[in-house]
């Protein structure tokens, strides 16, 4: 082998490195940033809250649905919002949509039905948020305070403002995530998520 051609070696070795230390900077930091917005809760009062979909089981309302429905529940009791608006379609293995469990229970807590709008279609977070969208543009609502999981505030809020809401987080103040273990976990899935979804953004359409 040449001198030359080891130089060379030695050269893209080096830029592979470099390349790979940057990915993994940059990683940290939106990691980083996720885990920082997760605490942001918005003390401002708004048109409605957004509660994003989750599972349902036997008709009821999972456990990290409960949280994001009492919340909401919360926030309408201490006239934060004025309105609610339940996401989510009909998931695998379910005959009601997500929403449709939501607004059923929120009506057992003492929710005026009046004061709720469901969507029944939508079965992914950007779709939650799009067809929140439209409900908000029918019934006049411009200020939203998007309810989910504290680590899926940044991803979703993004996502809200870009499809055109004026939007804030109020995550829900606890989370079934609470070991360390599932809350990693939660956090890697939301990390490539949000980078995914960044960059399909900024893809030309």
């Amino acid at each position: 082998m040449s001198a030359l051609h080891c130089k060379k070696h030695a050269l893209w070795r080096w830029i592979c490195w470099l390349l790979a230390a940057l990915i993994v900077i940059q990683t940290a930091a939106v990691m980083g940033s996720i885990q920082a917005f997760s605490t942001l809760s918005a003390p401002v009062k708004a048109d409605a809250a957004v509660v994003l979909g989750a599972a349902v089981w036997r008709g009821q309302p999972s456990p990290v649905f409960q949280e994001r429905i009492n919340h909401a529940i919360r926030l309408y009791q201490e006239r934060q919002v004025q309105s609610i608006i339940f996401t989510g379609g009909i998931g695998l293995r379910d005959d009601q949509a997500e929403s449709e469990v939501a607004r059923q229970y929120a009506v057992r807590q003492g929710i005026p039905e009046n004061a709720i709008y469901i969507e029944t279609t939508s079965t992914t977070t950007y779709g939650n948020l799009a067809e929140a969208a439209k409900l908000a543009g029918q019934h006049g609502v411009c200020c939203v305070l998007v309810v989910s999981d504290p680590l899926h505030m940044k991803r979703a809020v993004t996502m809200a403002r870009d499809l055109g809401l004026e939007a804030y987080p109020s995550p829900t103040p606890t989370s079934r995530y609470r070991s360390l273990r599932t809350r990693l976990a939660f956090l890697i899935d939301e990390t490539l998520d949000y980078v995914l979804y960044l960059l399909r953004a900024g893809l030309p359409h």
